[in-house]
């Protein structure tokens, strides 16, 4: 297996750039791939169903692509400090996968959006994190060694790439977040592709 799951949710898009730069990143190390999916918002009526293919963006995600990847990037904007409903809903619905392995001894890392500065981005990059670890799964960060983590003004931390999206969303992604995402890819796919070397 070399692909890696870009597995995301997004509301106005900025979740969804982080998630293609992460994707750049992880396409940059040869012979890893990128598998972009999304989750399906969550409806406030439950018996309202979402149609099975998106109007726009990466497929959904099924619990298959986790079966299948070798390495897991998960991306959500920030909801009071915490990931969003949509995200949480699907990791809640992968009991089997946990009973089972599935993603035991895998690569992942973690990244986020919000609309300012001291919008929860780390809280919110530490919630994603825990179900992952519940998961058996190799947590991975961005090093102090990435020069644009110390030269950041707006988004990245050692728990994972981020972006200041503004009040309005109205911030386009900065450089040094850009780098930080690509980084954050690269060192996922490495790890992936050193794990599986090793096994």
């Amino acid at each position: 297996m070399n692909d890696i799951l870009v597995l995301y949710y997004s509301r106005n898009g900025h979740t969804a750039q982080l998630a293609r730069l992460i994707a750049r990143g992880i396409e940059e190390v040869p012979g890893m791939r990128a598998r972009l999916r999304q989750v399906p918002p969550v409806a406030p009526v439950t018996e309202t169903a979402q149609p099975p293919v998106p109007d726009e963006g990466a497929p959904y995600a099924t619990r298959q692509d986790l079966a299948d990847c070798s390495g897991l990037a998960l991306g959500s904007p920030t909801r009071f400090g915490n990931m969003a409903a949509p995200l949480k809903y699907f990791l809640d619905s992968t009991g089997a996968e946990w009973a089972s392995g599935v993603l035991v001894g895998k690569p992942a890392a973690v990244f986020t959006s919000t609309s300012t500065m001291h919008g929860g981005q780390e809280s919110t990059l530490l919630t994603m994190a825990l179900p992952l670890l519940h998961h058996g799964m190799l947590l991975l960060g961005i090093p102090f060694t990435e020069p644009a983590l110390t030269a950041t003004q707006s988004g990245g931390s050692p728990y994972g790439a981020s972006h200041v999206a503004g009040p309005r969303g109205e911030n386009a992604i900065s450089e040094h977040e850009r780098e930080l995402s690509r980084a954050l890819g690269r060192r996922l796919a490495e790890t992936a592709r050193k794990l599986a070397a090793g096994a």
